[in-house]
């Protein structure tokens, strides 16, 4: 038996889905209050389109963040394809602020959405792990950065992005903190020194 999930969506309900999340995104990401029916009404679709989609706010925030989570994730992939392991790192690194920075409000929204249903504190972590493991692999296999880095490892060393204020000038400060970051993995690499 094939769920409703899986039945796929006319064109014109998957544009309503998509504004919906886009919308979201960028009201939510201003505040986490902002109220649904005004979340509805930016998008262009009647409160019984909007819940068809999402019955809950958690449901919503929820889906947003999946979304914006799976977005880094292929970036990694992209930027693995296109450009060297450690310039695609570097680059997947300012990703990774630009998300920080633009979806502060977001994550007020998301932690009282997983408290909300009882999910897991952080969810799309293992997803961003997995993506960062992709990429440490493919600099440990071109010899870029050190042997002995872990994924657990870069995690900790790149933490200061969610201390970046995003109403300030946070450009130049993760312009700095990834260089350092970048420069300590390189330290001791078998290709570079």
């Amino acid at each position: 038996m094939v769920s409703a999930s899986e039945v796929p969506q006319r064109s014109d309900a998957q544009r309503n889905r998509e504004r919906i999340l886009k919308t979201a995104l960028a009201e939510l990401s201003r505040s986490a209050d902002v109220p649904l029916s005004t979340i509805a009404k930016k998008a262009g679709v009647g409160q019984g389109t909007f819940y068809r989609n999402f019955p809950s706010r958690e449901a919503l925030v929820l889906e947003v963040h999946r979304q914006e989570v799976q977005e880094l994730v292929d970036g990694a992939a992209e930027l693995l394809r296109t450009l060297e392991p450690d310039r695609a790192l570097r680059a997947w690194l300012d990703h990774l602020a630009r998300y920080a920075t633009a979806k502060a409000g977001l994550a007020d929204a998301l932690r009282r959405a997983t408290a909300a249903t009882g999910g897991p504190a952080k969810p799309g972590s293992s997803l961003l792990v997995a993506a960062i493991e992709r990429l440490l692999q493919a600099n440990h296999d071109a010899g870029t950065i050190r042997p002995d880095i872990t994924a657990d490892d870069f995690v900790l060393a790149i933490a200061g992005v969610w201390q970046l204020d995003p109403e300030g000038d946070w450009h130049p400060r993760a312009a700095r903190l990834f260089d350092l970051v970048m420069r300590g993995l390189r330290t001791g690499a078998s290709g570079r020194g």
